[in-house]
């Protein structure tokens, strides 16, 4: 039985595919996961958001 991994997404990439990743794994819209990063980043002053994004980048392996 093969289990479902967090990945970064290759076919929904917008930048990085994070997000896309993300939702693939949540079972979400790409665009709504993008949308709720977005608003959470603004609401956190934008920094931390990007930050753990960079962070997101780099530590998700590619699909």
């Amino acid at each position: 039985m093969a289990t479902k991994g967090l990945k970064r997404s290759k076919s929904n990439a917008v930048l990085g595919g994070v997000c896309a990743g993300i939702a693939e794994y949540l079972g979400w819209d790409a665009g709504r996961v993008r949308l709720l990063y977005v608003l959470l980043s603004i609401l956190s002053v934008a920094f931390p958001g990007a930050l753990v994004y960079l962070i997101l980048w780099v530590a998700m392996p590619a699909e």
